[in-house]
């Protein structure tokens, strides 16, 4: 951000700077784990097949439509988002490409990554609050309601 592109929002520049910071690592790891599920979903088999299938095309929609409002809430904040495959694995903390073809593999692999994500997303919630950035604060604890809940849910579909 330069004097010129920070906005006038009544959050300092060194906080903008650490909240955008980590809404681009949390977009990245949104983005890597939406890739991920969408990749199950298309090469799941077994006799688990149809609720898979469809529980994680549910899963894969609502992360692309969570990393639209993180990139946007960054654009909001006067930062650029990341934008390409290579600034998405540069700054994402999950595992890319984990290819198997056991439906229990899969449940547990996106299981781990949405309590990894979860665990990474409460601490720049509370900064976010800190800061007196209420809006990327909601938007953290939606999220991070999205994924202990998407957790929970592969965890039973697993047991």
């Amino acid at each position: 951000m330069t004097a010129e592109t920070t906005p006038a929002l009544g959050i300092d520049e060194a906080h903008l700077k650490e909240i955008n910071a980590g809404l681009a690592r949390t977009t990245a790891d949104t983005f890597a784990l939406y890739v991920k599920t969408h990749g199950y979903h298309w090469n799941v088999t077994g006799p688990h097949f149809r609720s898979l299938h469809l529980m994680l095309e549910e899963q894969y929609n609502a992360l692309f439509l969570a990393v639209d409002e993180l990139a946007e809430r960054m654009r909001s904040l006067g930062e650029m988002a990341p934008g390409s495959m290579a600034e998405m694995l540069e700054l994402t903390n999950l595992k890319d490409h984990e290819p198997t073809d056991d439906a229990m593999t899969m449940v547990k692999n996106l299981q781990r990554d949405h309590e990894k994500v979860a665990s990474l997303i409460r601490p720049l919630s509370e900064a976010a609050d800190e800061a007196g950035d209420g809006a990327t604060a909601d938007l953290y604890n939606a999220r991070l309601a999205f994924h202990e809940e998407t957790a929970w849910m592969l965890r039973s579909f697993a047991s």
